[in-house]
């Protein structure tokens, strides 16, 4: 028996897709944004996190940023050979892997100050509906997370 047309989902009609397809097109404007200063869009998100901590075990940044130690791991090895962080075994705890910036890690931050806006602007809704849907979405996360 063949299910009607009608029960049949439609790919535009799922909220996965809605999802997938801006969370590509916003990380597309990162990268051209972030190109100019040598970092991926996973490596500014580190430093993100960094430039708001200072300094963060590893296993710390990867529940921030929701990132396995296998997706991680490879992230920081490229970050730090660039010479934006630097890794180092905690004094108090040597199994702790402690991350922070390096000088152009920081400088970075400086240089990298219109990157949100640029996105903001590049999306055509005004910054309260901007931080409205944000967080609905993050709402929206946090329930999926959690409903599994």
């Amino acid at each position: 028996m063949t299910p009607s047309t009608d029960a049949v989902p439609k790919l535009d009609d799922q909220i996965c897709f809605a999802f997938y397809s801006a969370s590509r097109a916003i990380t597309a404007r990162y990268r051209e944004l972030l190109a100019p200063l040598g970092v991926t869009y996973p490596q500014y998100l580190v430093l993100m996190v960094l430039w708001e901590t200072d300094a963060i075990t590893v296993s710390e940044l990867g529940d921030r940023l929701q990132l396995d130690s296998g997706t991680l791991s490879p992230l920081l090895r490229r970050m730090e050979k660039a010479g934006l962080v630097k890794r180092s075994r905690r004094s108090e705890d040597e199994r702790s892997v402690q991350v922070s910036l390096t000088a152009h890690g920081d400088g970075l931050r400086l240089l990298s100050v219109g990157v949100p806006e640029l996105v903001c602007e590049s999306t055509g809704l005004p910054l309260g509906e901007l931080k409205h849907l944000t967080g609905q979405v993050t709402a929206i996360a946090a329930n999926a997370r959690a409903s599994h």
